[in-house]
């Protein structure tokens, strides 16, 4: 159960509409420099993963280089992520993104636009499952990353959007981040989290976006 107010978790899924296209073209592909050989983490995702409204170098997927970095674990970090995007706009742009980096892991970032504009469940796991199988294909290993809504859209709709996520990871049989903004979004303090805007986390709650997803990723590299 989510402990912030439905109006502030609304809007944390809001965030990925409100940026510019300069912003989106910035934070689409900071990558960290790796050794030849190296691992290659390409990560598709909306402004949750895209540093709008950051400093460049403060948001999860920055800080997830840095660690491996810390970790002696060479990796080149590709953030292909563009705030404002859909599954849809993931799907359209994997084939060609896999192509150019040609990963060794991907992770999947994306389905909160599809909440906040009430697209159909069915047409976001379709989605979602076919860039997994892209992912796959290539020869990638795939992480899914979940995301929750709050139930002004309805329960059922709430209730299926979060389980679509683990639906489509068990049939693909690939790992699963329950819920990005954990430790955030359900914070009883969760408003001193966001941007002015209450819509967009600030820096401070980026190395808990990391974290969640590290405990899922580590066992992968």
């Amino acid at each position: 159960m989510l402990h912030c107010s439905a109006s502030l978790l609304t809007a944390s899924l809001t965030l990925p509409l409100a940026a510019p296209a300069a912003a989106q073209g910035k934070s689409a592909s900071a990558a960290r420099p790796a050794a030849a050989g190296a691992p290659r983490i390409l990560v598709l995702g909306d402004s949750l993963s895209a540093e709008y409204g950051l400093a460049r170098g403060t948001g999860w997927v920055a800080l997830l280089g840095q660690r491996l970095q810390a970790q002696k674990l060479p990796a080149d970090v590709v953030n292909a992520s563009i705030s404002g995007d859909t599954t849809s706009g993931g799907a359209s742009r994997l084939p060609a993104l896999l192509q150019q980096h040609h990963p060794t892991l991907l992770i999947i970032e994306l389905g909160g636009n599809d909440a906040l504009r009430g697209l159909p469940l069915n047409m976001t796991r379709d989605n979602l499952r076919a860039m997994v199988k892209a992912g796959k294909a290539s020869g990638a290993k795939v992480l899914l990353v979940g995301m929750q809504i709050p139930p002004n859209m309805g329960p059922g709709y709430t209730r299926d959007f979060e389980a679509g996520f683990k639906t489509v990871a068990q049939e693909e049989k690939v790992p699963l981040v329950p819920f990005l903004l954990a430790g955030v979004a359900d914070r009883p303090d969760a408003a001193d989290w966001f941007q002015g805007d209450r819509i967009h986390p600030l820096a401070k709650a980026h190395p808990q976006m990391l974290d969640n997803v590290w405990k899922v990723l580590r066992p992968m590299l």
